[in-house]
């Protein structure tokens, strides 16, 4: 081969090639870039899914007036269902009943005058029997037209750490058991202790102790009268509900206690069935 034939085939790559792949990879950067600042458009996207969902499948939204407000989880007419926020401004509420164009809650009945005049003549009959024990300290009474309140204080009642009732105390409970009897409404039996831990023979933890002081006074309320089981509901929470800090003493005898809470209960209309199964 001459020189002039080698000439014509120079090595290596032309200088512009570098130019070029330096402009080839500003642009790839600067479309990165534009990917990178990019936003979707969830409103847009809503509408699109929605459509899409409307086209292909079965509507099981409909359209309501206004906010459902209704004071019952339970709506006549209507399966109850939750509200569920959108992207879009409008109120919408699953439903089972296809057929159905409008949400009809009930408004529910206020409480009568005469239940709360018939509460307020209760608590103050207790009071006035019990007043000498309201005086010591050593029973708290309170409530409405809703539930009735009687606080049974350590003191009295109890012997330290233990969760047999003080002979002289059951007197008390007798009358105490006759007002639970009289009053309709389920009754919450709960015990409450110190944060000082406890660790005898009979009780390893506050919890064990709480716990036995309130089946004490559930026990006690069914030996004076004939108070059905099913209206009981007996807890023991420790020290985890303290009605002061367990800073002193004193706030520590105030939060050894048992509540016994009477809480009126309205009738509830069970939720039609499903399920039907076929003979």
């Amino acid at each position: 081969m001459d020189e002039e034939e080698e000439k014509k085939c120079p090595a290596g790559a032309p200088a512009w090639l570098a130019t070029f792949a330096d402009l080839m990879s500003l642009l790839m950067c600067f479309f990165v870039l534009l990917l990178s600042f990019s936003e979707m458009d969830v409103l847009k996207f809503k509408q699109l899914a929605g459509s899409m969902s409307h086209a292909f499948g079965v509507q099981r939204e409909i359209k309501t007036r206004e906010i459902p407000k209704g004071t019952s989880i339970i709506a006549q007419e209507f399966s109850p269902g939750r509200p569920r926020p959108t992207a879009l401004k409008v109120i919408r509420q699953h439903t089972t009943e296809d057929k159905k164009s409008t949400v009809v809650f009930d408004k529910g009945k206020g409480e009568s005058g005469e239940e709360k005049k018939q509460a307020e003549k209760r608590i103050e009959k207790l009071k006035k029997v019990l007043k000498d024990q309201i005086g010591n300290g050593n029973i708290e009474i309170s409530g409405d037209e809703k539930r009735t309140l009687i606080r049974i204080r350590e003191k009295g009642s109890f012997p330290s750490g233990s969760d047999r009732l003080q002979p002289s105390f059951r007197p008390i409970m007798k009358v105490i058991a006759k007002t639970v009897l009289d009053t309709p409404g389920k009754i919450h039996v709960s015990g409450h202790t110190d944060n000082l831990s406890i660790s005898t023979f009979r009780f390893n933890s506050n919890w064990e102790l709480s716990t036995a002081r309130a089946l004490s006074i559930m026990n006690e309320l069914k030996r004076h009268e004939k108070i059905p089981e099913n209206r009981f509901v007996v807890q023991g929470h420790a020290d985890t509900e303290p009605l002061v800090p367990n800073t002193t003493a004193t706030n520590r005898a105030i939060n050894r206690r048992v509540e016994i809470i009477i809480v009126k209960q309205k009738t509830v209309q069970r939720l039609p069935s499903l399920i039907k199964f076929s003979k």
